[in-house]
Parts: C-alpha cells; structure tokens; sequence
C-alpha cells in the first residue's frame, strides 16, 4: 500500500481541468436535466460540460454546438433485428443516414441536433442499448471475438462474463466519469485473435493451467503499445472480481495531473508491473495462481473471407465495410436478410461485419444484391482495414481520412497482384492514433505535406511493423509526411515485395518480423522509394 500512496503523491499535486470540474457536479446530476438542457438550447450548456460530462454518456461535439455523435455500447458486438431496425430509423430520420463502425466493434451516429438528442437515447434504450460510459473518463465498450459463443476455436464462451464485468461499472453509478482516464477491457475465449485483444488497459486472453481453461491477465496496452503479460491466471468466476479490484486501486490511485500521462500503462510505468501483481493479490486474499500456458494463436489468415463456417450447422457471412462508413438504407437492407433468415449481426474491431445464419442459408445470403454490394470490397486490402472519423467529423482530425483510407485500398487493388494473405493498414487523421495506426502492419497517420511545387497539402506519415500479438514491438517510422499519391506509390512498392518474398499463408506481420526486420529503415527505404 505504501507503494500505491508513493506513486499517488508524486504525480497527484497538481490536478488538470477536467478533475476539478467533477468535483463540481456529478455526470448523473447532468444527465437528470439532459432534457431541459437540449430543450432549452446551448445557452445552458458549457464547454467544459460539453467535454466530460456529456461524454459520460456517449455524446460528444465537433468542437463547437452544431452538431454531435453519439457513441453507442453494443454488448459483445450483437446487433438483433429489432435493434438493427431501430438503428436503421434513427439513422435515416435524425443522422442523415451514416452509420460509423468503430474499432470497439460499436456504433456512432452522426450530424444530430441538441434538442434530437433525448429522442435517440430513449429509442436506443427502448430496444435495451445504451450509451453510458462509451466515451470521456470511462470503461469504453468491452471486447471479445465477433464468433464469441459461435466458433470452432473457442473453448470459453464469453458472453456471460462480458455481462458481468459490464455489471461492475453499469450497475454501480459511482463509476460514471470517475477514473482519471479511459479505461478499455478485452476478454478472448478463442485460440484466433480476431479483436486486437492484446490492445486494452486489461485484458483476459485465453490459457490453460494444469487441467484448467481460463485466462492469462495482461496490462497496460494504449494506442499504438500492446498490454504486457503477468503472472496471473484467472479462473472464469474470478474475471469480475480481478477486474473491479484493479479499477478501484485504478480511481483511487491513478494519477490526476497530466491527461497525456494518465492511462493504466503510465501508473504501471510508475508502480512496477510486480508491484501491482502483488498488490491485487494481497487485495484477492493470496488466491491468485500464476500465469498458465497462453493458448492464443499470434495470428491468422481466414482463407475463405466471405463465409467462415461454425458451430451447430451456423455459418458467418462477411460483410466488409470500407473504412466503417455505412448507411441506414443498406441496413434496413439488411433487417429484411435478417427477419427472412433468421439473423444476427457480429460487428469487428476492424470496423466491419459478420451476419450469422444458419448454413443451409448461405446461398440465399450470397444471392441478395446487398450482400453483392459490400463482396465486391472483399479482397486483401479492404478486409483488414481501419480508419478513424477524419478531418470532417473530428475537431483534432488533419486530413479526410477514411475517403483516403478507401481511395489507398482502391489503389492497391488495381495496381498490385496479391490476392491471398493479411495486411493490416490502419489510419489515424492526427497523432492520437484513434484509428490504431500504430499496431498496423502499415500505418498511416495523418500530416500536413508539401507538393512538388511546395505548397501544403494533406499527407501521410507511414509506419511498418506494428504488432497485433502480445509482443511489445513498436513501430518504425517509414517516411516523413508525404502526399498521400506518393504514399500509394510507396506502399505499392511495398506490397510487391511482400508479394514476391512471403511464404505461403504468410501473414504480413509475420513477414516483416522473418523478412523485412533483417533490413534497416534505410534499406527498405531505397528499395520502395520512399
């Protein structure tokens, strides 16, 4: 304990902005008159109300009071007809049809007025979806693989425990808004990494000890940094409590001052990853064991990406879905599959979608037009595709973003020959790294670059090598800002390379780690004109 007070009183002096504008109020006093707020127009809203308490709830603004988003919680990415229809009304009635899907495997509306605001909530809470603690200072959306309950691979279903550790924060009102940062939570049941799961504040990833099938913990992963292993097992009736456990030594002594240096990996920076194993372990009653063998595969290739076969005669249909932007016609396109066929929705973290239907379903799925649509994305460089909100919806954004995410895999597919394997290109409009560019195989990030004849024009950064499995390996930085046609020209160059070199069912990743981490940036650079 002394170590958690020694770490509290050295980055706890000073609080910032936001700490002190909750000692004020509390997000549910706000949330009690979110009505007569939104009725009553923006006089009565605050920026800094703005900034943290309607973010408690999911609602947040582009920087000033036009227009906001709302993030939406959907519990393991599971979207059912009714839900999907009423996703669909509120799409097209108040958010000018566009749907964002998001790296949580969640929803975003967009383009909605002040006093629209309490109408969407109480329709989404009408079909039992909710928008608390999706964004600001909060437990963001929990995730688990899209075939959760479904795979062949899966030895845990998880869905049971992504309801119980949502319980800790969502039944318990205290939570709201009351940790010093974001907090995200992953938990994988599955041998296939299919959801970044090594890419959380805390993670339970899928291990065995002796005879026993449950989780390894990890802690401390962010943007762009992957969580480090401890040495703890835990047992399936033990993820709640381990969880509320490391949340509350998290609020009471998490640091306050600088929001650049307050997520769990700075505390852990701080404290000592033993430390905090020690001390969560004193706080259970000495009744954690030690970690077990991880049984998580680092990485996979789906050969057949339209349908992936499952369990009790189920098959997963893929739907790509070009850098998340979908729309509210093509869902209630989709309602219609889904109320004939009896379907369910599975969103990814890669901002994309699986409809789960019985097998004998398959050829019905492939045969509608919709399904033909969204196939015609489904090739190497669209499936594993990221890209954050952009320049337009986002006060921080540098450039578009996902139109030049779409127009890059455009690109690549009609100048490049591969047709098999797994390269991840994620893009972030501006160095937080929203869309996870750092973990990509090629990452973008946005930049302000010079054209030939030296004038400013949107670019990108590029990074090579960003890992998805638990191997803490950070990223190199390619290139400077560039334009963004001399980035597709680079990053064509670089996939010809991987093309010609890799080995069969090789992933990306795994080619950089054997191939391309031989050579020097330099080297690469010569050799893909950069």
């Amino acid at each position: 304990m002394s170590a958690l007070i020694e770490v509290y009183n050295k980055r706890n002096k000073k609080i910032n902005k936001i700490e002190k504008l909750k000692t004020e109020d509390t997000p549910l006093n706000f949330y009690s008159n979110l009505e007569t707020i939104c009725n009553n127009g923006y006089e009565n809203l605050t920026s800094a109300q703005s900034k943290h308490f309607l973010k408690c709830f999911g609602i947040y603004d582009k920087g000033s009071f036009d227009e906001f988003a709302i993030r939406i919680r959907i519990p393991y990415g599971q979207l059912n007809l009714i839900q999907a229809n009423m996703f669909a009304d509120l799409a097209k009635t108040y958010g000018r049809n566009r749907i964002d899907l998001t790296t949580r495997s969640q929803i975003e509306m967009r383009h909605l007025k002040l006093n629209e605001l309490p109408t969407v909530l109480n329709g989404l809470l009408s079909v039992g979806i909710n928008t608390y603690q999706t964004a600001g200072d909060n437990i963001r959306g929990v995730i688990t693989s899209p075939f959760d309950g479904y795979s062949k691979t899966s030895m845990i279903t998880c869905k049971n425990l992504v309801d119980e550790i949502q319980d800790v924060f969502l039944k318990k009102k205290e939570y709201i808004g009351s940790l010093p940062r974001k907090f995200n939570v992953g938990i994988l049941g599955d041998i296939v990494n299919d959801c970044n799961i090594y890419g959380q504040d805390c993670c339970f990833a899928l291990a065995k000890k002796e005879e026993e099938i449950g989780f390894n913990l990890y802690l401390g992963g962010k943007v762009g940094i992957q969580a480090s292993p401890t040495n703890i097992f835990v047992k399936k009736e033990q993820v709640a409590e381990i969880f509320e456990t490391l949340l509350n030594i998290f609020i009471e002594y998490g640091f306050r001052d600088n929001r650049n240096k307050n997520r769990l990996n700075y505390f852990i920076e701080e404290l000592g990853l033993e430390t905090l194993e020690k001390i969560l372990n004193e706080k259970l009653n000495n009744k954690l064991q030690s970690a077990g063998t991880a049984l998580v595969k680092e990485n996979y290739i789906i050969k057949d990406s339209s349908i992936t076969k499952l369990k009790n005669n189920k098959s997963a249909i893929y739907f790509p879905v070009p850098a998340g932007l979908f729309n509210s016609r093509d869902l209630h396109c989709l309602t219609k599959l889904m109320n004939e066929y009896n379907g369910i929705i599975r969103l990814t973290h890669e901002q994309s979608f699986f409809l789960i239907v019985d097998e004998n379903y398959e050829k019905n799925i492939k045969d509608s037009l919709i399904f033909k649509k969204y196939d015609a994305y489904n090739n190497v460089f669209f499936r594993n595709q990221i890209a954050c909100a952009g320049l337009n919806e986002c006060s921080f954004g540098v450039i578009p973003n996902k139109l030049d995410a779409i127009e890059m895999a455009v690109y690549l597919n009609q100048h490049t020959n591969v047709k098999n394997g797994k390269i991840r290109m994620y893009w972030s409009a501006c160095p937080k790294g929203c869309g996870v560019h750092g973990v990509a195989d090629i990452g973008f990030e946005g930049a302000k670059a010079k054209d030939q004849n030296g004038n400013p024009c949107n670019g990108v950064k590029i990074f090579l090598g960003g890992k998805a499995t638990k191997k803490i390996l950070e990223a190199r930085q390619l290139t400077k800002a560039v334009t963004i046609q001399f980035a597709q020209k680079i990053v064509e160059n670089l996939i010809n390379m991987y093309e010609k070199h890799k080995l069969e069912d090789e992933t990306f990743e795994e080619f950089d780690s054997r191939f391309l981490a031989t050579l020097s940036i330099q080297d690469i650079q010569a050799k893909v004109g950069a």
